[in-house]
Order: structure tokens, then sequence, then C-alpha cells
């Protein structure tokens, strides 16, 4: 039995083939553009018979038929007419489709099958959006602090997502619940698992009394093979998949490198003939992320360069490769013609602020940059110093906390309803960073507009977004519903918080 993974990577749509032994039907399984194929790929630079696989001693072979645009296997051109020996994790390449060869059972050549297709045999549905239960089936120690989680649905799904897209894990940790969002770190090519990669946090070290990353620790103490978990999405639009590009830039820093190996990983698995340059900062040697899977993509695809440098290599560690932070002679090395390229950077707040800077002010088209953020809290700013009363005791409703100030009407200013609390801000201030400066508890999971978990009811004035958020559907906009991790006020707003 030979099951293939069909994926169309301009459409990003993907669905199973299995060839299972039957009695009275010829071995081979013809695939081209023609509808009497038994494989169709409906596209133009799909031959009307382009290939086909065949079962023959025992093993399996695949075929290119003449085609007019030519099969490609594992990134290597096929003869026509030649026989070319499949094995498991094989990669086909016809057009813009992908077949991927999983699950290859052999056969003594005294048990040689013949195959028919049974169209999506396995009768797996996929999942492209919405609520899931998943299981964890493994938990991979990446480095001393950063643990990979892979998880399985039951009944069985197929994940289908864009590369570098995220979900939001919904917890219960002490007994309340806890949304927070992660970057998928496995690619959508290897639709049976869904992996998050998550590092520990520890508390800051100029400010040891503030509290540890919550969730991500929870995860670590928690999280076992066996354990169960609720997650949304897919989500982001962070993503290689929308844009075609011949050249790509990937620069990540600690754990923002999650869905850069979610990419590199679709592109490489879909023989893309894409040239990426993976640019990674990390601290040392020692932390460096999946740096031996790094390592082989770079030997076994050539169009894949990995370029890493160090910020703090240890004495005892042998390390050859760049050290210190990134710059503009590093960059100039690692990818000469980094101006030619589409960019993506993830990681840390101050190292991507300081990659885009470096980069506007090296003339790079900026257009061609894009960003991912995992939305840490920003710092608090000063506030100016203002008498503000406690409620009188024994009304049925709280009183604002009026906030003194010499300002207009207009300046920007939050009622939190419930809180009792009102806040003058900002006008760059987002409503969700202006309640934990307050002490105003929210719930919030992605913080870029993505997930809903921080969706409250606007009461009065009008908010602004940079953009269009996705988590609001048209009926939450009409209830007037707001997304307060992304929503900005406009003059005096009072929300229900």
């Amino acid at each position: 039995m030979l099951t293939t993974t069909v994926i169309n990577y301009q459409t990003n749509e993907l669905q199973e083939k299995t060839l299972k032994p039957e009695t009275g039907i010829q071995g081979e399984y013809l695939i081209g553009r023609h509808p009497s194929c038994d494989l169709v790929l409906d596209s133009p630079v799909v031959s009307r018979v382009h290939g086909r696989i065949l079962c023959q001693g025992g093993k399996y072979y695949f075929t290119d038929l003449g085609s007019t645009d030519g099969s490609r296997i594992n990134n290597e051109e096929v003869d026509v007419n030649q026989n070319w020996l499949l094995r498991e994790d094989d990669i086909i390449r016809i057009g813009e489709f992908v077949l991927l060869v999983k699950d290859l059972q052999l056969y003594g050549s005294n048990q040689e099958p013949n195959l028919v297709v049974d169209g999506n045999s396995t009768g797996i549905k996929q999942w492209t959006k919405g609520e899931i239960t998943v299981r964890c089936v493994q938990v991979i120690d990446e480095t001393d602090d950063v643990k990979t989680f892979r998880f399985v649905a039951e009944p069985p799904i197929l994940f289908s997502y864009k590369p570098g897209q995220f979900v939001t894990l919904d917890l219960e940790i002490d007994g309340k619940p806890v949304k927070r969002s992660y970057s998928i770190s496995s690619s959508p090519s290897r639709p049976h698992t869904l992996e998050i990669t998550v590092k520990r946090v520890p508390a800051p070290p100029d400010a040891p009394d503030l509290p540890a990353g919550l969730v991500s620790n929870w995860l670590h103490d928690n999280i076992k093979v066996g354990s169960e978990v609720r997650l949304n999405g897919p989500m982001g639009k962070f993503t290689c998949a929308d844009h075609r590009a011949d050249k790509l830039l990937f620069i990540s820093a600690g754990s923002g490198i999650t869905p850069m190996m979610s990419m590199s990983k679709w592109l490489c698995d879909t023989g893309a003939d894409v040239d990426v340059v993976f640019v990674l900062s990390a601290r040392s040697p020692k932390d460096i992320i999946f740096h031996q899977k790094l390592q082989l993509m770079a030997a076994l695809h050539p169009n894949f360069k990995l370029a890493i440098t160090t910020t703090r290599p240890e004495i005892n560690q042998a390390w050859s490769g760049y050290t210190g932070r990134l710059n503009e002679a590093m960059l100039a090395e690692m990818a000469p013609d980094f101006r030619d390229r589409i960019v993506y950077v993830c990681g840390p707040n101050p190292f991507m602020a300081g990659v885009k800077g470096m980069l506007a002010g090296l003339d790079f088209p900026m257009e061609n940059y894009n960003e991912e953020s995992f939305g840490g809290k920003k710092p608090s700013k000063k506030k100016a110093t203002a008498a503000t009363p406690e409620p009188v005791k024994g009304e049925d409703r709280p009183r604002l906390h009026l906030v003194e100030s010499p300002s207009t009407s207009n300046e920007p200013t939050v009622v939190f309803a419930e809180s009792g609390k009102e806040v003058s801000c900002d006008a760059e201030d987002v409503i969700l960073d202006v309640a934990e400066q307050e002490g105003v508890p929210l719930p919030s999971g992605c913080r870029m507009g993505a997930c809903g978990a921080c969706k409250r009811k606007l009461l009065e004035g009008k908010v602004e977004y940079d953009e269009e958020p996705d988590a609001l559907e048209d009926e939450e906009r009409q209830e007037g519903m707001i997304l307060t991790c992304v929503a900005r006020p406009v003059g005096r707003v009072v929300v229900s918080a």
C-alpha cells in the first residue's frame, strides 16, 4: 500500500490518495490533467497524461510519461520513461502540485499487488478553522528551555493551515481560564500532526520579583504525552504562502524561529523553486532551536542557506559561525542581495525594531518587509500624578475614578465601566495596554487582533484600528464589540470591563 499527500502549493489545498492491492486491477496509477486519469491534477502546466506510479516486483516506481513540463523527485529532474524507485518521504513535483510519499508498504515479489485508487480512502476530515481538542503524542526537548509539543486529534484529522500561522490555546490554570497564542512550528505538508514550540520564560533579570511566563511555563510543567488541550485557529497573515516570491529572507531571534521553521519546512517539503536565506540570532550555540534540523535542511536543499549568529558564545563551546548582534556588515555577507528579497522578521520587539530600522537605513524597499510579534506586554509609561478617589461604599454601581487633567475633552480617555476607572492615555495606546497598566483584568491571547480572546463591548465612543482585525464578525461589529488588544480610543470611550 502507498499513501500520498497531494498539495497544491498555490492554493494550499491538500488531499490524500491511497493505493492498495486488489485482485484483477492493473498495477499502475495514471497521473495527469485528463479526467480519465486516476489522479487528476487540474493545471495547464500538467500534461494530459503526465506520469504514473507503478507497482512491480513488490516495489513502487514513479515514471514520467513524456510530459511537457517535466517532473522532479527530491528536486532532481526525472528522465522520461525512467522508473524512479520511490521511498517514504520522497517528494514528487508536478507543476504547482507536490505529492508526498507516505506509509509505503512493500510486498515480496510473490505477493505483488495490483493498485486501485481509493480516493480519500482514509475518510479523514480536514481541519481548516474552529475549536478542536487535541492530544499530545510527543514532547521533544529542543534545548534546555525549549520544548516542542506534538499533537493529534481524535478521531484523526488532517490539519490544514498556512505555514507561519498560529493557534490559540484555551487552558485552565489555577482554576482560571487563560488563552494564549503560539505559532505553529510544524508544516501543513505533514498534516497528520500539529506542533507548537514553547520556550520557558524566566522573570526579567532586571526585575526578578515579577512573575515568570505563566502559560509557557505551565505548558512545560504540565503537558505530557496523553494530555488533552483545547485550541482554536488557525489564524494570522504572517505567511509566505500568500505571496509568490523567487527569493526570501527569514530573520528571527529566540522563539521567533517557530513560524520561520513552519514556512521553511513547507517550502522544502513541496520542492518550491524559491531561494531562501534563513538568518537566526541566538544567545549561544546551546540555545539554537532546531539546530540539527536546520543543518539537515541546508544540506539536503541547495536553495536553503543557513546563517546563525550567537550573541553570547560561551568559552567552552565550540562555535565557528557568526558572533555578535546582527548588523549591516553581517547581513551583507549573509545575503548580499537582501534588497531583492521578500523579508520576514520575527522575535522579541527590540530585535524586530532593530532589524526594521537597519533595513530602512539600508534603503531596503519596506513594502517587502513583513514582521510577526508574539505580543509581549508593553512597558508601562509614566503617568501624570492625580488624585484617585476610592468608590463610595454602599453605592449600587461603582464611581468612575476621575483623573485630573488640564486637557480638553478630545484627549484619549478610557473608562472601564465595571472596574470604575477612568484613565487618560496617549493616542497610540491600545485599550488592553491601558487596562493592564491600571490593573484592570482583561483576557488576552494573540495581542494582534486575530484570536478574539480580548473581545469586549464598546458602550460609548469610537475606536480605531491600524487595519481591520480578523477576529470580528460583521454581527459583532454591529453589536459594538471591539478587540481591545488593537483598538485605540478616539477621544473618550467607555468599555465594558
